[in-house]
């Protein structure tokens, strides 16, 4: 009995390392730390962070899972690079989800989650108003996340999970790369503005619609950058540095 207790001990601490080294290993990938088609060395990664192989494997499959790593037979894992199909498809879905998101939360989002929605929102309005930051929500906390905010309140588990889990990072990444587009960051919080004003008279029909806006509108600010993002990205997958 007390080996088996021993035992899950040993399994919970390794399943909570794996995620910690998740999270660290999707900002470090999203905020440019490890550059996108990189080569991920095990035997690197295992002693840059201190850790064994077998959670850093775990964390390995979750970046696979959410499409930030991949792998190929004899090459191994490496960062995914920006793909201008990938991007259509991942905002397409996009658009469709959050303006699905933005209609629920209309119709469903509680007071004090409205409230939570406009002091993140006035946050970001003091950020651009302050330092003219070109991306208030690319690269912030996921507890700071305007659009996280409104699909928690929708009121729909599987629209949470889409948003918030399966898709999340990998809309982070390519959501990350609108802070290269001069000014995306101050319109974006006007529609931001829009979208929160919809949402407090509790209009589904203008939420969902100024949330598509909002959704294409930065479909068509990064979309030009795309290519250019993606050929300066390396072709044969670098090593980290040892």
């Amino acid at each position: 009995m007390e080996e088996n207790v021993n035992n899950n001990a040993d399994a919970l601490k390794e399943g909570a390392l794996a995620q910690s080294l998740f999270l660290r290993l999707s900002e470090a990938i999203i905020q440019g730390e490890i550059p996108l088609g990189s080569k991920l060395s095990e035997p690197v990664l295992a002693r840059q962070y201190g850790v064994s192989r077998g959670p850093l494997r775990e964390a390995l499959n979750r970046l696979q899972e959410r499409r930030l790593v991949e792998r190929a037979p004899r090459l191994g894992a490496r960062v995914v690079t920006l793909s201008a199909d990938t991007f259509r498809q991942i905002y397409g879905v996009r658009e469709a989800l959050e303006g699905m998101a933005a209609r629920g939360a209309a119709l469903a989002m509680r007071e004090e989650d409205l409230a939570r929605l406009r002091d993140i929102l006035a946050r970001q309005e003091a950020s651009i108003a302050a330092t003219g930051d070109d991306a208030p929500n690319a690269l912030g906390a996921m507890d700071q996340d305007f659009h996280v905010a409104i699909a928690r309140a929708a009121g729909n588990a599987l629209l949470d999970g889409l948003l918030c889990g399966e898709l999340y990072q990998q809309l982070r990444l390519y959501r990350s790369q609108l802070r290269k587009v001069a000014g995306r960051g101050r319109r974006a919080v006007v529609e931001h503005r829009r979208i929160l004003d919809a949402i407090a008279d509790r209009d589904p029909d203008m939420a969902e619609w100024q949330m598509r806006r909002h959704v294409t509108a930065s479909y068509a600010a990064l979309a030009p950058l795309l290519d250019a993002v993606a050929a300066k990205n390396p072709s044969p997958a670098e090593e980290l540095p040892e």
